[in-house]
Order: C-alpha cells, then structure tokens, then sequence
C-alpha cells in the first residue's frame, strides 16, 4: 500500500506511529510518490527449452519470469541483474524454512556462519569449474578482492600489475594496501578497442618488472566490456613465477567459465550480475597451493585452521544463508536454459546493438576479435553527454543504460532482451540525437 493508506491503516488500528516515519510518509505523499503497483504473479512455469527451437519466442517466454515493468527495457546488466521468479521463490523459501528456528540441531541457526554451506558450494564449484575445498562463498566481487590484496605476503616495493580498466572494487583494496604499506600498484593500458588478445599479452610483458608479485586483471572489463585472454595470462605470470588473480564478476552467467582451465591463481566474481543470482553471494576462488599464503583479514574461529581450506574466508560470523538459496537457484536455472544458449544469445544481442551504433557513427571500443567480446557492447558517442542521455532515456522512453564520462555508452545484453526491445532503444537514440542537432 501506498503511505498515506498505511498512515490511515495504522492509525485506524490506535497504534503509535514514530514521528520520523510520519513525517516522511507525509513529506513522500505531497511530493506525489506513486504507490507501488499490484505484486505481479509467478509464471505457473518455466518454458521447456527443447518446445521452442526458435530463439525470440523462447527468451520471449523467459521475459515474464523477471519483474521488469513489461516496457521497460534494461540494458544494465553490467552494474546488477535483476533477479527472476525462480530465483526469489527460493530465497522466499529460505527465509520461511529458516526462521521457524525448527533446525534439526539445537546449536544450528538460520544466521550460522560457520557451516561448510557444501549444498551450495558444490554446485557453485561445478559450475564454474573448480572444486568444493578451492571456493568460498563471500558477498561480492569486491569482498573477495580484498582478501586478496590484504592476505598476500607481500614488502613495501612489491608490485601489482593491474589495466588501466579496473572496477573500483578491484583496483582500491590495492590502493589501500599501498597507501597503508608501500606496496607499488602499476597499470598498463587496454586500448580501446582491444585488436587480439597478443597486444593485450605484449602489454602485459612489456610492464612486468623483477618486483612484480602478482598480475591482478578483470576477466571481463567493466569499463569497455573486453574480454581478456585469462588462460594465456595465466600461463605467463605461472612461467615468469607471478601470481595471477581475476576479477570475474562479469562472467559468471555471461558465458563459460571453467577456472581449472585457465589455470589462475585467484578468481572472484559476482553472480548477481549475469547469473541473476541474489544481490549479496558472491564467491572467492583459491588455487589449493596458495591457500596457505593467504593471511585472513577478517577473522572469527577458524582463521587458523588450513584445513578447512578455501572455507575458512566464508567464516565471518552472522549470515544470510537463504540468499545462497537463491544462487543456488540460479545456478540450476542458468542450467535449465543451457549456459551454451545464454551465450550465444547474449553474443547475439550484443552484436546486434553495437553494428547498429557503428552504422550510426559511433566510435566503437568493443574489440573486433569475437573472442575479446560478448554480452556487453561499448560505444564513444561525442558530442552527446551521457548522463544527459542516460536521464532523458528514462524519464522520457523507460530505457536505462550506463556508460561513462563524457560520451561513453556501455550497453549490456541480457539474454531475455528481444531485438524489439534494442530497436526501441536504437529509436530513442536517433530521437534524442535529431533533437539535440535541432
């Protein structure tokens, strides 16, 4: 219900309301906020993937498992996913299963934060490609990272390489760790756009130097979408006896992901991005003959016993255990569809906006080498500004994109998009652009 119906509510019923909250009920109610719409209902179902052999009245069918108002388009993958139907009934169901405080075992509670939580790391492990003792399961990308940059053994000159396209949440715990303990952070540049994955590996050889300890790089840049040559970095920094460590919180849903393969050090990632998973589970991989060089930085009991392996970096006390529900769910959804089709579709889509953008004279820095590019497309659009944009694009067509300053778009692709929607998006930029020419 909308406040003023919850102030008349609760007033009827001779509760006490506190003054703050009547205040901002009646501040919100004579701004005009409007008042949510009716809770939307469940799809009785998912689609059975096999019944459509065509893609857009399958992903068509996907669209009503997500509460995205059905004309809003979201091309914002890349900052938060929205989680759908399968994935919230879970964690719902979480919640009513955990606080009947009815657990089998006396000492076990719905916040424990010292559980191995295996029903949720082994399927988590197996789908990304690792194993139960090398995952812990922590809240975000940036959680994760910073286990990293504060638990290595490293001396004041010691050196990160990092790119010059790296997410606050990768990049500042290392800038912390140099401010607070001499540690150098170097950056060599990704050029925009990236041609081959060898001028990207040249860059890297060309900033390595005897006091760098380890390569720390995102997977998937947040800044222009490329998708860097993890195994080939990851051989090289193993030969030159470098650590490598990747900032995966694109990937993981976006496409296929398998760490043993790449054969790195550190992975950490973000699932509610691509995987539509739960805001809050993340995840921190290990490699099991480095675990022991990792210093935990936020300790309760078991910090201190290697033995638990990667576990002992999820033990940080009081937790919100049905959200692994929900990951747990959106693994076996991603599973349902087939991550193989979730790929080639956001491959698609992302090809689809990013030709029509070029066709409308933007500079491209998506790399033009399939293998450096998936579901994200990112444009230079100058002498557009794209917050001017990004706001006139929702208030005025329900569109919401994000980009960077001054003229940067970076348009992500989720799976259930239909080129309908990008077409309404492509209308609304050659309207913006007319008019702002006039």
């Amino acid at each position: 219900m909308d406040r003023r119906r919850f102030l008349a509510a609760v007033s009827a019923t001779g509760m006490a309301i506190p003054l703050e909250l009547r205040s901002l009920a009646q501040s919100s109610a004579k701004a005009g906020v409007p008042s949510a719409g009716p809770d939307p209902a469940p799809p009785a179902k998912l689609p059975d993937p096999a019944a459509f052999p065509n893609e857009d009245p399958f992903w068509a069918e996907m669209r009503k498992q997500f509460l995205i108002p059905s004309d809003e388009v979201y091309l914002n993958n890349g900052t938060v996913g929205s989680s759908p139907w399968p994935v919230l009934n879970a964690v719902f169901d979480g919640y009513k299963q955990t606080e009947r405080m009815d657990q089998p075992n006396p000492e076990d509670y719905p916040i424990w934060g010292y559980d191995s939580w295996n029903e949720f790391r082994d399927p988590l492990a197996e789908f990304v490609g690792a194993s139960r003792d090398e995952i812990a399961l922590v809240r975000n990308a940036t959680e994760a990272n910073s286990y990293i940059a504060n638990g290595l053994e490293m001396k004041a000159g010691d050196e990160v390489l990092m790119s010059d396209q790296e997410h606050p949440g990768g990049e500042q715990p290392w800038n912390l760790r140099a401010k607070r303990y001499g540690v150098v952070v170097k950056k060599f540049q990704i050029p925009k756009p990236a041609k081959s994955a060898a001028e990207i590996l040249n860059r890297i050889s060309d900033a390595i130097t005897p006091r760098t300890r380890i390569i720390f790089v995102s997977h998937i840049s947040t800044d222009t979408g490329v998708v860097l040559p993890a195994s080939e970095i990851a051989q090289f920094a193993r030969d030159k006896g470098i650590l490598s460590a990747f900032d995966g919180a694109h990937v993981t849903g976006m496409m296929r992901l398998n760490i043993h393969e790449i054969g790195c050090d550190f992975y950490t990632s973000s699932p509610h991005k691509w995987l539509m998973a739960p805001k809050g589970s993340g995840y921190l991989y290990i490699r099991p003959e480095v675990q022991e060089r990792v210093w935990n930085t936020l300790a309760t009991h078991g910090w201190d016993e290697p033995q638990l392996k990667a576990q002992r970096f999820e033990m940080f006390g009081s937790s919100n255990v049905p959200n692994l529900w929900g990951l747990r769910a959106a693994i076996n959804l991603c599973n349902h569809i087939g991550l193989d089709r979730i790929e080639r579709r956001h491959r698609a889509m992302a090809d689809y906006i990013h030709a029509e953008m070029v066709k409308r004279g933007a500079e491209s820095w998506t790399s033009p080498d399939p293998a450096l590019r998936c579901g994200i497309a990112t444009v230079n659009v100058p002498p557009i500004k794209r917050m001017d944009l990004e706001n006139w694009l929702w208030q005025t067509k329900k569109i919401r994109i994000r980009g960077g300053e001054p003229s940067k778009l970076r348009l992500s692709t989720p799976y259930y998009l239909l080129k309908s929607d990008i077409d309404r998006f492509l209308a609304a930029f050659d309207e913006y652009r007319r008019m702002n020419r006039a």
